[in-house]
C-alpha cells in the first residue's frame, strides 16, 4: 500500500510541475526545428569535407 501512496503523491506533483513549464507555440517548434535541422546538415557538410580533405592527404603520405 505504501508504494501505492507514493505513486500516486508523485504523479500529483508532476501534474502541478506540469502547470508551470511554459510550453512553444506550434511557431516557435517549427522555427527551432528548422534551425536544428539547418545546423545539422551544415555540420554534416563540414565533418564530410574534413574527412575527404584528410582522407586524400594520408592516401598520399601513405602511397
Amino acid at each position: 500500500m505504501n508504494i501505492i501512496k507514493k505513486t500516486t503523491g508523485f504523479l500529483k506533483e508532476v501534474k502541478i510541475e506540469l502547470t508551470k513549464v511554459s510550453w512553444s507555440t506550434r511557431q516557435e517548434l517549427a522555427a527551432s526545428t528548422a534551425v536544428v535541422i539547418t545546423v545539422t546538415f551544415i555540420m554534416a557538410m563540414f565533418i564530410g569535407a574534413i574527412d575527404i580533405f584528410l582522407s586524400h592527404i594520408l592516401r598520399v603520405v601513405f602511397k
